[in-house]
């Protein structure tokens, strides 16, 4: 019984959604998909099905791309409402969502509770001397603007900031009372909890996109073993404190085709989170980027 992540399947690519059906079975074990399946119901019913057939547990938590309004697939659902949308979908085949109770896991490397998370972002992964009024024209003097700013609604909330700000306070009222047994977190999110864990050079002022500093110390706040995301399609390993931070990106066909270059597939990307490796000496390392397992 083993637990492992996979996030940013970006399903609306045909190679991707080719690879994903390469997935080996594991009968036994967990899968986590951390957000940007996809954009439409058609991706999230794909890699649900692809992943409940070949996992004993399957765990889903948002990314902005499952947020996005998009005028040729459901121009109804804005915000809050395509999240809860995209939520019955998961209930529909068996996942767990955000919306679910946290969920004890037994296998190798429990026993831990694994907390879904959905926090979105604040636009607060910005230098000092940036205000927040002045921080997309900022990033516009790079041309750097998320789609999110077009495609991401907040409804019914009056802003993306004041939306995040809401789901923050929600999950740390869930993180502080629904762990009647004090178990270590495995916290799974889609953007980075941590500022410094943000390490995307070619485009290094969509880092307003990339998460809040409110979720900054959340890992030793709330005892985390492991903490999940995905988003910035660079994979990597970090050891904060003591607790493992894996980035489990797939990324868009061009950020992996090096990986079938080598001869290797989806399968060697998968991540695998418990029971993972021993820390390092003193608890801190630096980070490690990956490619493959």
């Amino acid at each position: 019984m083993k637990l492992y992540a996979l996030g940013d399947l970006h399903l609306g690519y045909e190679f991707n959604r080719k690879a994903i059906e390469e997935i080996t079975p594991h009968p036994d074990d967990g899968l986590i998909l951390c957000g940007d399946v996809g954009e439409t119901e058609a991706h999230l019913e794909l890699a649900f099905t692809v992943a409940k057939r070949q996992f004993k547990d399957v765990f889903w938590c948002p990314g902005n791309h499952e947020l996005y309004t998009l005028a040729s697939s459901r121009p109804d659902l804005r915000g809050e409402a395509k999240y809860n949308f995209c939520v019955d979908i998961a209930r529909r085949h068996g996942v767990h969502s955000p919306e679910d109770p946290f969920v004890r896991w037994d296998g190798e490397g429990g026993p831990v509770l694994i907390a879904l998370l959905f926090t979105l972002y604040d636009y607060s992964f910005r230098p000092p001397h940036v205000t927040r009024e002045g921080a997309l024209k900022w990033a516009e003097q790079t041309d750097t603007v998320a789609t999110d700013e077009f495609l991401l609604h907040p409804d019914p909330y009056p802003s993306r900031d004041a939306w995040c700000e809401a789901l923050i306070a929600r999950w740390e009222r869930r993180l502080a009372t629904e762990n009647p047994e004090g178990l270590p977190y495995v916290l799974v999110n889609h953007w980075p909890l941590r500022e410094d864990l943000v390490y995307i050079p070619k485009v290094p002022r969509f880092c307003l996109w990339c998460g809040t500093k409110a979720t900054e110390d959340w890992h030793t706040r709330f005892g985390a073993k492991v903490v999940v995301t995905g988003h910035l399609h660079v994979p990597r390993t970090d050891w904060k404190a003591g607790v493992r931070f894996e980035e489990c990106s797939l990324g868009y066909p061009r950020q992996w085709q090096d990986v079938r270059v080598t001869g290797r597939g989806i399968n060697d990307i998968l991540r695998e989170i418990l029971p993972g490796p021993p820390p390092p000496e003193g608890g801190e390392s630096d980070m490690r980027r990956r490619r493959w397992v």
